[in-house]
């Protein structure tokens, strides 16, 4: 029965019993068997041999290989890295080519530690092994190297701080130099000691090489968590096909008339609630409401800046220019709240119910580092999306940051020939909701369906005619309050008047 291959098996090994030996060279023959390398047969006689290899790297290694340790930056990666590089710690050094797709770097060094992983038969290095591990010397560089880039490590570490803080990170240090002890790495410790040092603003800061690490020393940082919740939401943007939805508004009226019901329903999510009539009168007019002077320059402060169609196609080139379009069209918005500091980036940090937006210390180093997410994306849905997320997040102002994020989405839009964005009374907790739940629990799906379906129902708004858009609106139950109604979807056609 010893004899037998079990052909369920992707992978078959060979055996020092000549009967097993004998069977795997007959079915090798009968073309049942595919050889891999020496000894290593697998049944999979479809799919190629790079892709067996690396799915049943662990097995393969465990049994050539037996209390090994997967070591240096393979203990964190656990996959070959792209030039096919994996590296363990072993009992001899030798570097060995015969697994298609893999390059194992075998270096000599100390047998797996309490500390690390087992794995049935092989050991993976635990992160206090790896890292220091990760700080001796490599002649070779990159992707070819048995280490992590330093910025890397220092990244890790530093996200170590914001999210466990300092007391976590010197408890780390403490369980670091007990490891390094053991595998006789004092020098590799003392470089992460400087490393950690550095981060705690205890030693100087010109060993650091990470672009986190290096904000925080030059005067510009920025909310690591929050980068990290943006690069999820850049993750789940950056493949997606948005359904195209060309702008209708082109001429000048339908332009305008579109706008006043844009920052209509935009100041009516942040409190700043007029009728429909009163909020025509202050715009056709240019004339305040008496006894609500502020609350009527808020509508036509925003109103300034969407009906423009110059200012609507500026989009941001650099951080820099991202910086002064916010700047410029919030001094506009917000021009009557001098208590709002129009124009200028927060002095003191703000919050809505548990909420605490981005430290005001930290705003510019967070949009700026943020940027580069935003600057990869090519799709005017998907960078709306993500700039409106964006200065959401990060709320930059004292006030009127949910009009400034819905300002900049909109300008992505209509730069990119798309439909603008409306977000109606009725569904204004849906929106909120959506955008609580990507801050909160980092799933950016129900933002983006969110914004689909808004994006879907404003595309029914086109046209110069005022009473007839507002009709349409009424039947949508746009103006409705979120408790008692729901937002109702009905494609609009305008018939052509007959002449």
């Amino acid at each position: 029965m010893a004899a037998k291959i079990d052909f369920s098996k992707e992978i078959i090994f060979s055996s020092s019993d000549p009967t097993v030996s004998r069977n795997l060279t007959k079915a090798e023959k009968e073309g049942r068997l595919k050889k891999l390398a020496p000894r290593i047969y697998t049944t999979n006689l479809v799919d190629s041999e790079v892709n067996i290899i690396k799915r049943n790297l662990i097995g393969i290694l465990t049994w050539r290989f037996p209390n090994a340790v997967i070591s240096h930056r393979s203990a964190q990666e656990l996959r070959p890295n792209s030039d096919g590089e994996f590296f363990i710690t072993y009992n001899y050094r030798k570097k060995i080519s015969d697994l298609p797709g893999v390059i194992l770097n075998i270096s000599e060094g100390p047998k797996a530690l309490p500390s690390d992983i087992s794995l049935n038969g092989i050991y993976i290095s635990s992160e206090y092994r790896w890292l220091l591990e990760c700080m001796q010397t490599s002649k070779r560089k990159g992707e070819q190297s048995k280490a992590l880039p330093l910025s890397y490590i220092e990244e890790r570490l530093e996200k170590m701080i914001l999210i466990q803080g300092e007391d976590k990170l010197n408890l780390f240090r403490d369980k670091l130099r007990e490891v390094s002890t053991a595998l006789n790495m004092q020098s590799e410790f003392e470089k992460l000691n400087i490393i950690i040092s550095a981060l705690l603003t205890t030693h100087s800061s010109d060993v650091k090489t990470s672009d986190l690490a290096k904000a925080r020393a030059t005067g510009t940082p920025y909310d690591g968590a929050r980068v990290e919740l943006f690069s999820i939401l850049f993750d789940a943007l950056k493949d997606r096909f948005f359904i195209e939805r060309p702008n209708k508004n082109t001429d000048e009226i339908s332009f305008r008339l579109f706008s006043f019901f844009e920052g209509y329903f935009s100041n009516y999510i942040e409190g700043t609630r007029f009728s429909i009539e009163e909020a025509r009168s202050i715009v056709d007019t240019g004339i305040a409401i008496p006894k609500r002077i502020k609350d009527s320059h808020d509508i036509l402060g925003t109103f300034a800046v969407i009906s423009n169609r110059s200012e609507m196609n500026k989009i941001p080139k650099t951080y820099e220019e991202l910086f002064q379009l916010l700047q410029n069209r919030h001094s506009i918005l917000m021009r009557e709240r001098e208590e709002c500091n129009p124009g200028l980036f927060k002095q003191v940090n703000n919050q809505a119910g548990n909420t605490l937006f981005v430290d005001h210390k930290l705003v510019k180093g967070t949009l700026q580092h943020s940027f580069k997410y935003y600057s990869a994306l090519k799709d005017p849905m998907a960078r709306a999306l993500f700039m409106m997320f964006l200065i959401s997040e990060v709320h930059p102002f004292l006030d009127g940051n949910g009009r400034i994020a819905r300002i900049m989405m909109n300008a992505e839009l209509f730069r990119g020939d798309q439909s603008r964005i409306i977000v109606p009374t009725v569904y204004r907790e849906d929106y909120l909701l959506a955008l609580r739940k990507l801050s909160r629990t980092k799933d950016p799906d129900a933002y983006i369906r969110v914004m689909e379906k808004l994006h879907k129902f404003s595309d029914n708004l086109y046209g110069p005619d005022f009473y007839d858009l507002n009709s349409y609106l009424q039947e949508c139950n746009a103006y409705e309050d979120p408790q008692s109604a729901k937002l109702i979807y009905i494609e609009r056609v305008i018939k052509a008047k007959i002449q």
